[in-house]
């Protein structure tokens, strides 16, 4: 794999890389590049922003869900036919896991993958200090990857001189930079939930914002340095893991709810799915009245639920067939907001409660505060989906909670001895608040898609 490619990396959050990598996709691809965005960590929204809005292929890769080879494999699989890659960091170039470690960070990701770095950096209120701010990463590893710079809410004045110190002083090259665009800004919110009728305008907004771009940054040159990126072998998975070679013997039609309140999933996951066997069936909670026919199981993943609580409520023929499907034994994955809308009732943003599906007793509520964040290791002292699938890499992130949250796992943080027990699972479920990435451990899919398959032999017997 020589796929072109590189990282957008920060000294923090908030220091403008999702604003400048959602600016060159769509200056790159305003040029006529096929170009691939990911994200690093376990992110929905961004690639969700990346292929709605702007229209380019996104994905998430993650050190901490798989080894070094499954990453590099899932990269090669989604740069193929592609011009170039951009890869967004997470938080701080070097925070990983526990704050402490640089595990899962995204230093780790283009150590791995051998992916040149574009230190972003947020040059407001620095002049000469930009140097010595620029220095300690550049030092703090001697392995970086970080080959550049480009200057956030820097003006077009000082720029100049700026680039000339840094580039006398250190071993990097400044790559342009970005003036303060007030009216190029987009919200956090309109990162998460995006409405059709917004996205135009959006759109807009970032064609504005690649054009500044186009006059303030060396495009050629962050071509250029993206074609240094290091050639990569490409694992066959099935050396990595058995599982991934895993083809169900026939078919097996599952229903995937899909749309405004159920938004947060990875394709990663329904693409192994697919690849593994399954027929895919997209519903809408929200919108239809019934399930689709003939399905063999479910997948519920995760969203605003909270947001749509009383328009899911007024559904209740969807969420009667939900409830007489999972009681004839339906197998069931479920996360975080389709975990939520199993209760029997359901808290929206205004504290008020809607019926939910009522297949767990109690109530999902909204706390004050997040309640748990971060990734997690999902361990089971006995077998789920009918076998032994041994530790699953997880995360969680929420504000809500339940009265019955489950505990047939024990959920342990990576690092230092923080654990709780959670989620609901058996021999045809797992009903929880983490979020699953399948490549992290095929056998979870694998083990759903055999239990998929023997409840349609049941059915057909």
């Amino acid at each position: 794999m020589n796929t072109p490619r590189i990282m957008l990396a920060a000294g923090a959050s908030g220091s403008g890389k999702t604003l400048l990598t959602c600016g060159l996709l769509q200056a790159f691809l305003q040029q006529g590049e096929k170009v691939a965005s990911f994200k690093c960590g376990p992110d929905y929204i961004d690639p969700m922003f990346h292929s709605r809005v702007i229209g380019a292929k996104s994905r998430n890769l993650d050190t901490f869900f798989t080894k070094p080879a499954v990453v590099r494999h899932l990269l090669a699989k989604h740069t193929a036919q592609m011009d170039l890659a951009i890869l967004e960091g997470v938080m701080g170039y070097y925070d990983g896991l526990g704050g402490t470690t640089d595990k899962a960070s995204a230093y780790e990701l283009a150590r791995e993958t051998d992916t040149p770095v574009l230190l972003v950096v947020n040059a407001k209120g620095m002049s000469l200090s930009l140097v010595a701010y620029i220095k300690g990463f550049l030092e703090y590893r001697p392995d970086s990857q970080i080959h550049g710079v480009i200057f956030n809410q820097m003006s077009p004045m000082l720029y100049p001189r700026m680039k000339a110190l840094v580039e006398n002083e250190l071993p990097v090259k400044v790559y342009g930079y970005v003036p303060t665009v007030t009216d190029c800004v987009i919200e956090s919110r309109h990162l998460g939930l995006v409405l059709p009728h917004e996205i135009q305008s959006l759109r807009e907004r970032l064609k504005r914002l690649a054009g500044i771009l186009e006059k303030t940054l060396d495009l050629d040159g962050i071509r250029a340095l993206a074609k240094t990126a290091g050639s990569l072998l490409v694992p066959d998975l099935a050396d990595v893991h058995p599982a991934f070679s895993f083809r169900s013997r026939e078919k097996v039609r599952i229903g995937v709810a899909k749309d405004e309140a159920f938004c947060f999933f990875y394709q990663d996951n329904l693409e192994l799915l697919q690849e593994m066997g399954a027929e895919l069936v997209e519903f809408s909670p929200l919108r239809q009245a019934h399930l689709p026919k003939d399905l063999s199981g479910l997948l519920l993943c995760g969203g605003y639920p909270e947001l749509f609580a009383e328009e899911l409520d007024a559904q209740a023929g969807m969420r009667r067939d939900i409830l007489a499907a999972l009681a004839d034994r339906m197998p069931v994955l479920a996360e975080c907001g389709g975990f939520m809308y199993l209760h029997e009732k359901l808290e929206d943003m205004h504290g008020h409660f809607h019926k939910g599906v009522g297949y767990l007793k109690g109530k999902a509520y909204r706390t004050p505060k997040l309640r748990r964040f971060g990734y997690v290791t999902l361990q089971s002292d006995r077998p789920v989906l009918g076998r032994d699938v041994g530790p699953i890499p997880a995360h969680e992130f929420h504000y809500f909670d339940s009265e019955n949250c489950g505990d047939d796992f024990l959920a342990k943080k990576p690092v230092g001895g923080r654990s709780w027990r959670c989620t609901h699972a058996n021999d045809r479920q797992i009903v929880g608040f983490p979020h699953l990435y399948y490549y992290g451990n095929p056998l979870v899919p694998q083990a759903f898609l055999e239990t998929c398959l023997a409840y349609k032999k049941t059915k057909e017997g």
